[in-house]
C-alpha cells in the first residue's frame, strides 16, 4: 500500500524499489531523494528486481535510477547493462538515427550535451536542406518521422524524472492555455521579457524549470514550436 506510515528510509531495498515503481508521479517525488541515498543497497540487487520497468514505454523511474547508480558506482551499471549496448531505453528511428550518444548523456545528466545533439537529429529528420543551413523551418515539421520524434521525447521524458521533453512542454502550455507568451517565462526561455541569452544562462540541469529543454531554437518563436508539438505523432501520444 502506497500511503503505509513506514518510513522509506527503513523499507527493504526490494520494497522501495517495488514503492517507486508503483506510485504515481506525486507519490514517487519524496522518494526521490531516498532513492539516491540507497545507492549502495541498489548496486546488490540483479537486473530483473532493479528495474521492473517496460524499457519501451517512457516511465522516468528506471531513468532515475540509472542515473543515481552511473553517478555513484558506474563500473556496476556497465555491468548491469552490458547486454544492452544501445543503452537501457528501447528506442527506434525510421531513417536511421542513432540514439546511442543522446541515450548516453541523458544519463549522464549532460543535458547542454543533448540538446546540441537534439538540435541536429531534428535538422536530420528535416532533410539535407536543412542541415546545410543549420537550422529547421516550421513548414519542414509535418514531414518529419514521427517514430524518431517520439523517441526523442521518451528519453528526454524517462531520464528527466519527466521535467522535460515534448510531451512536458505541451502540457505546460496547455495550462496557459495556449499562451506562448507565459510559456516562455514559464519555462525559463525568457526572463523579464528578455530571452534567455544561449548557452550560458540556460540551466542544465535537473534543477531548471519544467519544460526548460530541449530547445527548439527558441530565437526563431512561435511557429517551430508551435509545429513541433502539434506533429500528428506527438498529439497522438499525448491522446
Amino acid at each position: 500500500m502506497l500511503s503505509g506510515s513506514s518510513p522509506t528510509t527503513s523499507l527493504s531495498v526490494e520494497m522501495l524499489i517495488e514503492r517507486f515503481a508503483a506510485g504515481n508521479p506525486r507519490q514517487r517525488r519524496p522518494l526521490i531523494k531516498t532513492i539516491e541515498s540507497r545507492v549502495d543497497d541498489l548496486v546488490t540487487l540483479d537486473a530483473s528486481e532493479l528495474l521492473p520497468f517496460d524499457p519501451k514505454g517512457d516511465d522516468w523511474a528506471p531513468g532515475w535510477i540509472l542515473q543515481v547508480i552511473q553517478r555513484h558506482h558506474p563500473a556496476a551499471l556497465t555491468e548491469l547493462l552490458k547486454g544492452s549496448t544501445a543503452g537501457w531505453l528501447s528506442v527506434e528511428s525510421a531513417i536511421g538515427l542513432d540514439f546511442v550518444a543522446l541515450q548516453r548523456d541523458l544519463l549522464n545528466q549532460n543535458f547542454e550535451a543533448a540538446d546540441r545533439l537534439t538540435s541536429s537529429m531534428l535538422r536530420e529528420l528535416a532533410g539535407d536542406a536543412a542541415v546545410q543551413r543549420g537550422y529547421v523551418y516550421f513548414s519542414e515539421v509535418p514531414a518529419m518521422q514521427g517514430v524518431d520524434l517520439v523517441s526523442i521525447d521518451r528519453l528526454w521524458t524517462v531520464y528527466s524524472q519527466g521535467r522535460f521533453g515534448f510531451t512536458s512542454q505541451a502540457r505546460l502550455l496547455t495550462t496557459v492555455s495556449g499562451r506562448f507568451d507565459q510559456l516562455w517565462p514559464r519555462i525559463g526561455w525568457k526572463r523579464e521579457g528578455v530571452w534567455t541569452r544561449y548557452p550560458g544562462s540556460f540551466t542544465w540541469s535537473l534543477e531548471a524549470p519544467e519544460g526548460h529543454m530541449p530547445l527548439i531554437n527558441q530565437l526563431r518563436g512561435v511557429r517551430l514550436m508551435d509545429a513541433v508539438l502539434k506533429h500528428p505523432a506527438l498529439m497522438a501520444r499525448r491522446a
